[in-house]
């Protein structure tokens, strides 16, 4: 199979910019064999090398990436690992029960597996951190969703804490915040930070990685499977698709994978003055309560004190966004920013981003043995830190036959539904994502 595209983000991997300069690795420049491949170095990808690792410590495991580590998608999400209910295809970011509540185990199982990462490797409470998050209202129509949400975590039997407006701007020193909803499970990391160390981590003599070498083809010979690469190639036993939406580019799934990117601004390091003017504590992260609304979160750490501010969402199902996208999403991250925070008006961004996320219409993962000793672990629906560490781990499991309820849970999930044709899939899934923006008004 011919690779047929590969995905293209705007802008810097901001929160890996806020690092030193990391591990340099060379792309693969030769034809080696492995007992498995491992095809992306995210969450997912790196997850499962490392299970592998664990459960077969003398097998050869190759992880090859197309760019960087903490480059693509990781270096460019949120760092929230949410343990709760999150469907961003609700308007409240609930939905049925019985599904909510395998999702919980799966995500809490993957925010376990970092965390245990974390410990093996002695990675920093700034890179992983159980601190918690908050569903941030400005207006009524937010209070009643996070009222709706209450209900849900109620029936769930789910622990919150309601907070007024005087607690939220205790916590994130804006007044435009009415009400909040704490929900204590959730892990915040350094995104960047935590792939990175967790690369370095799991990285020995049986297990190496390779930066800058995107696979072009993917193709059997006879048992085997060979993945070329510009310069290299490997022959394997078996390979793990780790790469999320980009598994349509290698001929799966087509017309199955909605492609959302989202988009982040991150302000240059605050001043002293600037952090008196902004009261509130050092360290918060907000989710809106209305799913199209503005996320923010504030850090303390390398790099110094910084605000970040992510909304906005586009469908673009060829997995490329021009850089000019930026300067128009711009606009309304810093209008968002002014309004939360207008004792910051000199303020200014140094970093502005985009990246993909995958989602299905029917909210499912794609998981398992798709060819013959082929696996994916994709589609990660908006959650791509702990569910790509979950499906990651249990992808490795799979194929190496270790069989567990939380395995059948992962593998509980419908086939993702398949989209309109074009153009209608494109202009339909803009029109929605516009009207949500629209209904959300000041939550954006």
């Amino acid at each position: 199979m011919q690779v047929r595209r590969f995905p293209c983000d705007p802008g810097p991997a901001a929160w890996n910019e806020l690092l030193p300069a990391g591990q340099q690795r060379a792309a693969l420049k030769h034809a080696v064999t492995a007992d498995w491949l491992v095809v992306g170095a995210g969450f997912a990808g790196l997850s499962a090398a490392r299970r592998l690792s664990e459960l077969h410590p003398t097998d050869r495991i190759i992880v090859l990436d197309a760019t960087r580590v903490a480059e693509g998608p990781a270096g460019r999400n949120s760092g929230f690992m949410i343990d709760v209910p999150h469907d961003l295809t609700s308007s409240n970011y609930s939905g049925n029960t019985n599904h909510n509540l395998r999702e919980i185990r799966l995500n809490r199982a993957g925010i376990d597996y970092a965390k245990s990462a974390c410990e093996a490797f002695g990675m920093s409470a700034e890179a992983f951190s159980l601190r918690g998050k908050i569903n941030g209202a400005i207006t009524q129509r937010g209070v009643e969703h996070n009222t709706g949400y209450a209900l849900h975590l109620d029936h769930l039997s789910e622990p919150y804490e309601r907070l007024d407006a005087n607690a939220m701007k205790s916590i994130t020193g804006s007044s435009s915040y009415i009400d909040g909803l704490f929900s204590p499970g959730t892990a915040m990391i350094q995104p960047a930070l935590f792939i990175r160390s967790l690369a370095s981590g799991i990285e020995t003599e049986r297990l190496k990685i390779f930066e800058q070498s995107p696979v072009h083809e993917l193709k059997r010979e006879g048992v085997t499977w060979k993945a070329i690469t510009p310069e290299g190639s490997v022959s394997t036993a078996k390979v793990i698709l780790a790469v999320n939406g980009h598994l349509e580019s290698f001929g799966f799934y087509d017309r199955s994978l909605m492609h959302i990117f989202t988009y982040g601004s991150m302000t240059h390091a605050l001043s002293k003055t600037d952090l008196a003017r902004l009261g509130g504590h050092s360290e918060w992260a907000l989710t809106p309560a209305d799913s199209l609304g503005t996320t923010v979160r504030r850090i303390s750490g390398t790099g110094g004190d910084r605000l970040i501010i992510r909304n906005r969402a586009t469908f673009d199902p060829t997995l490329a966004v021009k850089d000019k996208r930026i300067s128009q999403v711009a606009r309304t991250h810093d209008r968002s920013f002014k309004d939360r925070f207008p004792m910051l008006k000199n303020v200014e961004m140094q970093y502005r981003w985009g990246g993909r996320l995958c989602l299905s219409r029917n909210n499912v993962s794609v998981f398992g043995e798709i060819e013959n000793n082929l696996y994916a672990a994709c589609c990660q629906n908006g959650l791509g830190t702990a569910k790509g560490m979950v499906s990651g781990k249990l992808i490795a499991e799979e194929a190496c036959g270790v069989q567990s309820d939380l395995l059948d849970d992962q593998k509980s999930d419908a086939q993702p539904s398949k989209l309109p044709p074009q153009p209608i899939s494109t202009v339909g899934a803009n029109m929605v994502l516009r009207w949500g923006e629209f209904k959300a008004g000041k939550e954006l």
